[in-house]
């Protein structure tokens, strides 16, 4: 019996590795085909299409981006700016929501997460919201645009609460009550120690969120100067694509000047290099934010 359930067992583990080993190279494969169309000639893309190897290989399309790096320079500046402080603003923010709402001495804890519930099923309207930001705080062009709207979401509220209702016993409250701490003190000595995987996890969710942002720059910033990176990389292949039109619709053929194709690509990598690098450092701490913070302990 004991042979035949390893034998299970064994037949099971490679199954698994399998589906997850080809789950895998199927996330890889497009990021793959990015790479090489950015390192390829524009002309080979267009004539032969998309390959794992480039067949002519080509830096024109990073040479064409960098020709002049202070825009993308900036805009990565404003990104990063936005990203680090709507992040720990919104992690402060959603942290200290997440503890209060869990706690059962908290007499209207229910009817607020109602409220923060309701939130998710009805909304006022984007002309309302734009009325709002725009004519009444006078928000336009400033980087409190970029970040106010995302600093609290009722998803990862409803999350964090979770969390620390499983991760943090009621127990250590009530000790740590009674050996006279605050509710400061053991919000910052007991619950983030110990909700540390739910915090990696929701602030990969708001980092992510703030890092590929543009609608809230395309709505709210008319100076360039203070365009977000993933804004300035939608611009660039607008105009890119206008010029190719452009030159269509007089019998002109730009493809030979502007290498549209792998510019698309290429800029694609550019602005996604960074957040990618991050998701390493908080990875030991994503499955165990989800898994536990959905269980209820």
């Amino acid at each position: 019996m004991n042979v035949r359930a390893s034998e299970k067992s064994v037949a099971f583990s490679v199954i698994a590795y399998t589906v997850v080993s080809l789950a895998a190279v199927a996330c890889l494969f497009p990021f793959l085909l990015i790479l090489s169309g950015s390192l390829t000639l524009n002309e080979s893309i267009v004539r032969d299409g998309y390959r794992l190897i480039p067949k002519q290989f080509s830096l024109t399309a990073y040479q064409t981006i960098f020709a002049s790096p202070e825009p993308i320079l900036r805009a990565y500046g404003v990104t990063t700016f936005v990203t680090v402080v709507g992040t720990t603003i919104g992690l402060f923010m959603t942290t200290m929501a997440g503890f209060v709402l869990q706690r059962k001495d908290f007499k209207y804890r229910n009817k607020i997460m109602f409220y923060i519930y309701f939130t998710t099923l009805f909304s006022g309207g984007l002309v309302p919201w734009y009325i709002m930001m725009t004519s009444y705080l006078k928000l336009t062009n400033t980087y409190t645009a970029l970040i106010f709207p995302s600093l609290a979401s009722p998803f990862l509220i409803i999350l964090m609460r979770s969390f620390i209702k499983s991760a943090v016993p009621d127990e250590v409250i009530e000790s740590a009550k009674i050996d006279g701490a605050n509710d400061f003190k053991m919000y910052y000595r007991i619950v983030m120690p110990l909700a540390m995987p739910g915090i990696a996890t929701v602030g990969l969710f708001m980092a992510l969120g703030y890092w590929n942002s543009w609608f809230l720059s395309s709505l709210f910033i008319n100076d360039p100067n203070k365009f977000e990176l993933q804004y300035y990389l939608y611009n660039i292949i607008n105009t890119m694509s206008f010029l190719a039109d452009l030159g269509a619709s007089a019998g002109i053929t730009l493809s030979g000047d502007i290498p549209m194709e792998s510019t698309k690509l290429a800029m694609s990598l550019v602005v996604t290099g960074p957040i990618l690098l991050l998701y390493p450092f908080v990875q030991r701490y994503f499955v165990k934010g989800l898994t536990v913070g959905a269980v209820k302990g």
